[in-house]
């Protein structure tokens, strides 16, 4: 291959998406905690299967600038997790080196690439040596100056897998679990999947992302209404043997008969598929054509008037809508619901290993229709999506408190006042009740780590594990000891799904600890048999 155009562009982001799906699993086992809350490779899978298929970005091209872009925009929309707005980041660089070319020989390529480094690294506040951003920089200044894009797969996979292994050199925390970075060795498995697709390996066709449900205002369109902007209409058809002879048919005569008669063509072929995007007045007339020569995998047909009154929504939007807003991130029907007494708008479903995406939260600010939206992440692994979402966000004022625990985003959820001041006093003090709190997790391990074994339970608190025991109740004790719980007022503990001698739990702690309010409530959580706050 001398040079990469738009349709091998696709298929090498589809052979990295297949190439990761194949291993995904074996991405999250490289957890550092030997607990089952690891879901980098889900983040990540899901992150670059949004971008597999242009439709869910801001629309294809056949030029490969246009379909890097349109992978760009899927996968901005997509991310998950850490690891996946990295990813969507690498990919977006790789959209701005490629802007306003055609096809990319190996050195446009490469340039490409190096923009993918730079733009990673500015996803991130305080970039990490030893994770990702370094498995993907090393990889791309190996693989600079090759010859060919053969070539360049097989130095950037080589130095990738290379600075893998060296990750535990560059953070102590890998070396102490015995693993690798998991969003380094995500990375490389895409990699690697690129490179077969670039060897002419297919990849199977995944499963086309479904759009988020939409709401349409039917009085946009009424019964005296005129058709002005015809209908967006998009699909897939996969061409038959039975109507066409594979071997020797041109797509060209499709393309040109839809060029007479529709607007905004965008349209490309890979294998037997064709893809189709075009504005017409008669969308049945283009569906009846095609499907002469196949049948259809997916079909979308939206009115565009409906499109064109939604795009002049805002001030509608503006109208009734509240000063302040909060959307947090919870898992567990109890949890969500006491976010939800304590007046956060709307409760994402989400947390450790259902990491919500960017396009989640954009959902949940039109929701809560606020003219500022305080955001509680709850996590430290979703921090970084909530940011991007909020970067994106124009119809509001959006404040992401960083709270990376759920007892930080219940404190400081409980403590809101939004008569204490101007937006920026609110978010200031929501801040500084967040940083109060302290949480601890309690979780069975699922490997042996250390001095800690399989079937063990472990009391974790940040980025360490405090102590273990036989059972979650005595896990919980303990941790609780060594946080020093009778130092704090209120001891509040959020039993999970899997959690067994709540009350126990409740009464022993109270004995322990008779000075402090213990308090106990369901939450319902997956992974964590119990979380422990104090404050």
């Amino acid at each position: 291959m001398d040079s990469i155009d738009a349709r091998l562009y696709l298929n090498l982001i589809r052979g990295g998406a297949a190439r990761l799906s194949a291993h995904r699993q074996t991405v999250n086992d490289l957890n550092v905690f030997p607990i089952p809350d690891g879901d980098t490779g889900d983040n990540m899978f899901m992150t670059i299967q949004a971008g597999c298929h242009p439709s869910t970005g801001s629309g294809t091209g056949t030029t490969l600038a246009e379909m890097a872009k349109a992978v760009s925009a899927g996968m901005l929309m997509g991310a998950r997790g850490n690891s996946g707005v990295i990813l969507s980041r690498i990919f977006a660089g790789l959209a701005k080196g490629l802007a306003d070319i055609r096809e990319a020989g190996v050195g446009t390529f490469s340039r490409a690439m190096q923009a993918g480094v730079e733009e990673s690294y500015h996803a991130v506040s305080e970039p990490v040596e030893g994770t990702i951003l370094t498995v993907f920089r090393e990889g791309v200044e190996a693989a600079a100056g090759s010859k060919d894009l053969e070539e360049y797969f097989d130095l950037l996979i080589s130095a990738m897998d290379l600075s893998l292994q060296h990750t535990p050199e560059l953070l102590d925390v890998l070396k102490k679990a015995g693993v690798v970075d998991s969003g380094g060795a995500g990375l490389l498995y895409i990699a690697e999947g690129m490179r077969a697709a670039l060897h002419g390996e297919a990849a199977e066709v995944l499963e086309e992302v479904a759009p988020a449900a939409q709401h349409v205002d039917l009085n946009a369109f009424t019964e005296d209404s005129v058709l002005e902007f015809g209908y967006c209409t998009e699909f897939l058809l996969r061409l038959q043997r039975s109507k066409v002879d594979l071997d020797t048919f041109d797509e060209t005569v499709i393309q040109d008969w839809l060029s007479s008669h529709g607007d905004s063509l965008v349209f490309f072929r890979d294998g037997s598929i064709v893809k189709v995007h075009v504005h017409t007045r008669t969308p049945g007339e283009i569906l009846n054509h095609c499907q002469q020569y196949g049948e259809f995998l997916t079909i979308k047909v939206e009115n565009m008037t409906l499109q064109h009154h939604e795009n002049h929504m805002d001030e509608r939007f503006k109208a009734g809508r509240k000063a302040y807003g909060v959307v947090a991130v919870a898992s567990g029907s109890g949890l969500a619901d006491t976010f939800k007494e304590l007046g956060a708008g709307v409760v994402i479903e989400g947390g450790q290993t259902m990491n919500p995406s960017v396009e989640c939260f954009i959902e949940a600010f039109d929701t809560v229709n606020a003219e500022t939206v305080f955001v509680l992440p709850n996590n430290g692994n979703i921090l970084l999506t909530a940011r991007q979402a909020a970067e994106m966000y124009d119809k509001a004022d959006i404040r992401v408190i960083p709270t990376r625990t759920l007892g930080e985003g219940y404190y400081a959820l409980a403590n809101l006042d939004t008569e204490a001041g101007d937006a920026s006093a609110v978010e200031t003090a929501l801040t500084e009740a967040a940083e109060e709190v302290a949480t601890g997790l309690v979780s069975r391990a699922i490997r042996d780590s250390g001095d800690f074994h399989e079937g063990e339970y472990l009391g974790i608190q940040g980025k360490k594990i405090l102590t273990a025991g036989p059972d979650p109740e005595s896990a919980l004790l303990a941790l609780a000891d060594t946080m020093k719980a009778g130092s704090f007022d209120v001891i509040l503990v959020f039993a999970g799904s899997e959690a067994r001698d709540s009350d126990g739990v409740r009464k022993a702690l109270a004995a322990r600890y008779p000075r402090s309010e213990v308090i106990l409530q369901s939450g319902g959580q997956p992974v964590y048999e119990y979380i422990l706050v104090l404050f």
